[in-house]
């Protein structure tokens, strides 16, 4: 396959919307599929504004990573990493300190495929196509082991947890990678809720059904759980706009968006 979709692994069924393609659409990507766009449309038709659910979870995430930078961390696991076109980890880390060094790692055969063409010439970087459930299959990978000390402190990047089941124990699968981190390890999290009262978001919880990734929005008080064993530094557990916001654009003009996932950084002591 060459051109535009030389980076579309075979047996991939292009006909089904995927979450990663989804959040690529929104934030202006081109690596995404008509089935994507067309299920990205009619969310957006359901609540107005949730495009900018993607846009203010990149804009969290870049803020998380660089304050993990100014506290001296160099190195990142990124668990559920996506489709990274726009505001690429690896990109905006290096900015502030170019011998970051960074694993990708997401379970969508799409996603990885496009990360190793966007990776090809990038040195200090991989990226993994493995369960983010599956924890020794990605800290004991070969490619973490080249790239990651994992006696020293590393950047966990969580933005996908929502993504998992009740029965899979997404707390548990949390603490079996904070449990092999080094003391002074910070952690990322971004998920989703249904705390917020914003309209449409449950027909959007609904639709997300109709892909092979449905959503699993949690409470505060369970996502609090999650963050166990990591010390959270200020303002805590918040709002994902809320979180040490820099600029007005990193505030939706929809309230209730402002606030439909929460975030943290922690530290591991």
């Amino acid at each position: 396959m060459t051109g535009y979709l030389r980076w579309v692994p075979p047996r991939i069924d292009m006909s089904v919307a995927h979450p990663a393609r989804m959040h690529d659409y929104w934030l202006g990507g081109g690596r995404n599929f008509a089935a994507d766009r067309e299920l990205a449309e009619k969310i957006i038709r359901m609540m107005p504004g949730v495009e900018d659910v993607a846009r203010l979870n990149q804009a969290f995430l870049r803020r998380a990573a660089l304050f993990m930078v100014e506290q001296g961390i160099r190195q990142f696991l990124d668990i559920g990493s996506g489709i990274p076109t726009v505001g690429n980890l690896h990109e905006i880390v290096r900015r502030a300190a170019p011998e970051c060094r960074v694993v990708y790692v997401d379970g969508d055969p799409v996603a990885v495929a496009h990360t190793e063409l966007l990776l090809e010439d990038v040195g200090g970087t991989a990226v993994l196509l493995a369960s983010l459930r599956d924890i020794p299959g990605v800290l004991d990978a070969e490619a973490t082991r080249e790239l990651l000390d994992l006696d020293a402190p590393i950047g966990l990047i969580a933005p996908m947890l929502h993504f998992i089941p009740d029965a899979a124990d997404p707390a548990c699968i949390l603490a079996g990678y904070r449990d092999r981190l080094a003391s002074g390890s910070y952690m990322a999290i971004a998920h989703g809720t249904a705390d917020t009262e914003v309209p449409g978001l449950a027909e959007v919880i609904e639709a997300y059904r109709s892909t092979h990734h449905p959503v699993y929005p949690r409470t505060h008080a369970e996502i609090l759980r999650m963050c166990a064993g990591f010390d959270l530094v200020e303002p805590g557990l918040v709002g994902f706009a809320h979180w040490r916001p820099e600029d007005p654009a990193d505030l939706s003009p929809y309230p209730g968006i402002n606030s439909m996932f929460y975030a943290a950084v922690g530290r591991k002591p």
